[in-house]
């Protein structure tokens, strides 16, 4: 099925900015009842140190049980490269279903190698409770979501509609700063347009929701836009800007960008479901380091 938003649907959507990462992540609530999701959550590192905290991730269950809410889903919008999710450990704390795309599998089994997993390490998604595919529908109390399948910055991408709000994962950024990357493992700039295709085909008044911003040319963070403003501005597909023209432009510009800071961290973090490594006999827990991988 096609996933359509629904304009008479508004849910009261919080911002959490994490500066460190310039990540943005998402309480969003049912405006008919206290149900809530939260999407794209943070657990915060200091990767000289190796020292794992959450403050980010405490931000949110404060505002949760401040504002009387439950949380039914914890939406990964894809395996992210630049920051940890934050999702068990909220989780956890207010419980909820951690949901990503069904094609996590690819991900699992591209990674799986890079960082030279053992055969425990399951590369079915099983570490997620939800695994969705393109069109599957669920609740946020009396509030339909639906997952589109946006692919090209990563094989899992999802754009979750909630009422008239999107959430747009890494597919889109704010009309003046275009699109992600699509040089990633399993990446591709053709697949990429034709997912942001996806996006702008919904009603112009929806609400989108990105989950970076970089305030390009020195101006304040920003997170919120429409379909409107993003098919009228957006600096890379906008205008109705032809594919092959994306294609060059992509593949350009993301030769000249070097790797996340956290790719390594996240990555093998984020493909578990946020799961840290398990302790050893001595109670320390390890992250990998491939050489020449990436």
């Amino acid at each position: 099925m096609s996933c359509k938003a629904d304009l008479t649907v508004k849910p009261e959507v919080m911002p959490f900015f994490d500066p460190a990462t310039n990540t943005i992540s998402y309480v969003v609530k049912d405006p008919g009842s206290d149900a809530c999701a939260v999407v794209d959550s943070v657990m915060d590192i200091d990767y000289a140190a190796g020292r794992i905290s959450y403050e980010s991730a405490d931000a949110i269950i404060a505002f949760v049980r401040e504002q009387g809410l439950k949380v039914e889903w914890l939406i990964e919008t894809h395996v992210h490269a630049d920051h940890l999710s934050g999702a068990p450990y909220i989780q956890a704390a207010l419980g909820g279903k951690i949901g990503i795309g069904s094609q996590i599998t690819v991900v699992q089994e591209t990674f799986g190698k890079v960082f030279n997993e053992g055969t425990e390490f399951q590369r079915d998604g099983s570490q997620f409770d939800r695994l969705f595919n393109d069109g599957d529908t669920y609740q946020i109390g009396g509030m339909m979501a639906c997952a589109i399948h946006t692919p090209g910055h990563t094989p899992a991408c999802m754009t979750h509609v909630m009422g008239d709000a999107a959430f747009v994962g890494d597919t889109l950024f704010m009309p003046d700063g275009g699109s992600a990357r699509a040089d990633f493992p399993g990446g591709d700039a053709g697949v990429l347009y034709d997912s942001i295709q996806k996006v702008l085909a919904l009603p112009r008044e929806t609400r989108l929701f990105m989950c970076h911003d970089y305030g390009p040319n020195g101006r304040d963070i920003a997170w919120e836009t429409t379909v409107c403003e993003q098919q009228d501005h957006n600096i890379h597909v906008g205008q109705g800007r032809r594919r092959e023209d994306f294609i060059a432009m992509r593949e350009a510009r993301d030769a000249t960008l070097k790797m996340p800071t956290l790719i390594i961290p996240s990555l093998q973090v984020n493909m578990k479901a946020g799961e840290l490594p398990p302790e050893d006999e001595s109670g320390k827990r390890f992250l990998k380091v491939p050489l020449g991988a990436l």
